[in-house]
């Protein structure tokens, strides 16, 4: 059985993927979160099981999914140590910052964790999500949790010392691509088009684009060759992008992400 510890709008978007893609029976979903209406809410609409407590799920799941606030992700552990110390299943924690050294300091046994880190494009099953795991987990572990990643996006297996800069391009980039579709859309409003057939230009422009690079081998810049005609009006927007710092504003957004993620 696979358990979840807190139920939010993470955790219900992995089961939601989890039960589209039948990853397993959903009665061997199990769920535990202090707000009753939240797994409530899931027991309703995918069949799951709802436990009393954090010590229940760590009793019957061989797998349990750590869907916490980061803040209180050692007070949960410290809860359910000795059971999980009998038990010893595999942690699979979604808390952001929260190290494997760090959560292996919660419990009082070499415990097995894996760190997963996906980004809110899991609510649309589009996630790219980064994993590492503790030197104790096996082959089989990690094809777990990857797997488990497939049903709601994608997985890379990161070295964890990359993991902040996985956070600003994986978890942070979300919110700079909204902005970026906002920005293409005003910018068709100001010019004559209703906001939401420009959101929609502009949001399957995107997306068609990142398909694109994703299944080309050629390099980024290559492909906007390709759009550019001589004297054309693509050219023009590169060139106006260029002058007006694009490429240094996205970088220095980047930067300032991932420095702020090494000073949590």
């Amino acid at each position: 059985m696979i358990g979840f510890i807190g139920a939010g709008n993470m955790a219900s978007a992995i089961i939601a993927g989890m039960c589209k893609a039948e990853f397993t029976d959903k009665g061997d979903i199990a769920v535990f979160d202090l707000d009753s209406s939240k797994t409530d809410c899931l027991k309703e609409s995918y069949g799951v099981t709802v436990k009393a407590s954090a010590k229940e799920i760590a009793e019957d799941c061989d797998k349990v999914v750590l869907a916490v606030k980061p803040n209180v992700i050692a007070s949960v552990l410290s809860d359910i140590d000795s059971i999980a110390k009998e038990k010893n299943p595999l942690f699979i924690s979604i808390a952001a910052g929260k190290t494997t050294e760090y959560l292996r300091s919660c419990v009082s046994f070499e415990g097995k964790f894996i760190r997963v880190m996906p980004n809110i494009n899991a609510l649309v099953g589009a996630a790219v999500s980064g994993l590492c795991g503790t030197e104790n987990v096996s082959d089989v572990d990690m094809s777990f949790a990857e797997n488990l990643c497939e049903c709601f996006g994608t997985a890379v297996k990161i070295d964890e010392k990359l993991f902040p800069i996985f956070s600003a391009i994986g978890g942070c980039s979300p919110a700079f691509t909204y902005i970026y579709i906002d920005a293409l859309a005003r910018a068709a409003v100001k010019n004559g088009m209703p906001k939401a057939q420009a959101l929609e230009v502009a949001a399957q422009s995107v997306l068609g684009s990142a398909k694109t690079v994703l299944g080309s081998a050629e390099h980024p810049w290559t492909l906007v060759d390709r759009v550019c005609s001589p004297g054309g009006t693509t050219i023009e927007g590169v060139a106006s992008l260029q002058k007006d710092g694009f490429e240094a504003a996205v970088m220095n957004a980047v930067q300032a992400s991932f420095d702020k993620d090494k000073k949590v």
